[in-house]
């Protein structure tokens, strides 16, 4: 997963390159070249939001212990994009006002500080729009961590129940076993004193007829 989020970084550090050169150069052209730059830049940033999107994507893919580091890298570039758009809105604005000039002269110079509230109302928009979204995907993370969370700990309780089963069956194990060796102890301390006895017996026999033998000489 990293080494997707790390070709993702490439082309977002690629793209966003070509679009601050190509800013820089909106206000110096004019005419077609500079109508068809400022489409490019446009359509050049929506690619840059589809990799944020992307590269979000893959963070949330990213196993928790190392996604904080990527989320920082993340929020990083997302504030570069949000830096972007600020510039490429100015020189947009510069370009209208121009055209306007070119078109209408003097009298479109009246609007300028209507437009400037208006951007500046819209920026102001987009920021909370930015950290309503934040705060959702905080939200969701701290769901997904919980979850994980919850899951090891069913997973933890689950291992030791199955400890404790077979700690159950150990013992048992043990306390049959126990009983069996005492059983054996037994017969062979029984058969021990049995043979003790027969061998008493027959030394017993042996010397009678020895002495019944020796008297009846």
């Amino acid at each position: 997963m990293s080494s997707d989020f790390e070709a993702y970084e490439q082309d977002f550090g690629t793209i966003t390159a070509e679009i601050t050169n190509k800013v820089g150069r909106i206000p110096k052209l004019s005419g077609e070249e500079k109508t068809q730059l400022v489409l490019n830049v446009d359509k050049q940033l929506e690619e840059v939001r589809e990799l944020l999107e992307q590269m979000d994507l893959e963070v949330r893919e990213i196993p928790v212990q190392s996604r904080a580091m990527y989320n920082s890298r993340l929020k990083s570039y997302k504030q570069e994009m949000e830096k972007l758009e600020k510039d490429f809105k100015r020189s947009r604005i510069a370009y209208s006002d121009e055209v306007r000039n070119e078109l209408l002269g003097d009298d479109a110079g009246s609007s300028e500080n209507q437009r400037a509230h208006l951007l500046d109302n819209t920026e102001k928009l987009e920021r909370s729009s930015r950290r309503l979204e934040a705060g959702y995907q905080i939200a969701v993370e701290t769901e997904q961590v919980g979850q994980e969370i919850l899951a090891n700990l069913h997973s933890d309780r689950e291992k030791i129940q199955r400890a404790r089963e077979r700690l159950r069956e150990t013992d048992a194990n043990l306390g049959k076993s126990s009983r069996i060796l005492t059983g054996m102890l037994r017969r062979i301390i029984q058969n021990r004193i049995l043979v003790f006895v027969l061998g008493a017996i027959i030394v017993l026999t042996i010397i009678l007829a020895i002495y019944f033998n020796l008297r009846g000489h």
